[in-house]
């Protein structure tokens, strides 16, 4: 009796291996799966240039337009009358329109400057803050409207061509 309890033993082994060969062949067939899915956005999204790590760079901004005014020379306050003060100037505008603006209204533009330039007296003039200080106002002068139906004028810059003061 104990030889046929022996023999009636079997081993289910290859149940087992079977279940296990399947399980790894699915996990195989998902990771290759999820790889050639992330490969294709990857060589989509370069191609189409999605995601590049330089973005396009703006344009440029259009070159600024310089306007030179005649030069002026007025007399300035003093005590003796004997200053006067000859000066060059040239406004940075954004564009050509604005110079077209401008140049409809010169003669009132330059009465603006030349006024406020003989009200200055000459120590106002002779250090680097009274000429900022200077360049600030006639901005500020040329930008007032001249006309309440046109649009203002934008005056980037008042830059000096030409400073004497005697």
């Amino acid at each position: 009796m104990a030889s046929t309890t022996a023999n009636q033993q079997t081993v289910d082994v290859p149940a087992k291996s079977g279940k296990l060969k399947r399980i790894l062949l699915i996990a195989l067939i998902a990771i290759f799966a999820a790889g050639a899915a992330a490969g294709g956005m990857y060589f989509f999204l370069i191609k189409h240039g999605v995601g590049s790590s330089k973005p396009a760079p703006p344009p440029p901004p259009p070159p600024p337009v310089f306007f030179a005014l005649d030069p002026m020379t007025v007399n300035l306050l003093s005590d003796d009358g004997q200053h006067y003060l000859r000066v060059g100037l040239s406004l940075k505008l954004a564009n050509e329109k604005m110079q077209e603006g401008l140049q409809q209204h010169m003669p009132e533009i330059r009465s603006r400057i030349l006024l406020a330039l003989s009200n200055k007296h000459p120590e106002d003039l002779s250090t680097l803050e009274g000429k900022h200080a200077l360049a600030q106002e006639l901005k500020t002068l040329i930008e007032k409207p001249t006309d309440a139906s046109e649009p203002p004028v934008h005056v980037e810059a008042v830059l000096f061509t030409e400073f004497v003061v005697q």
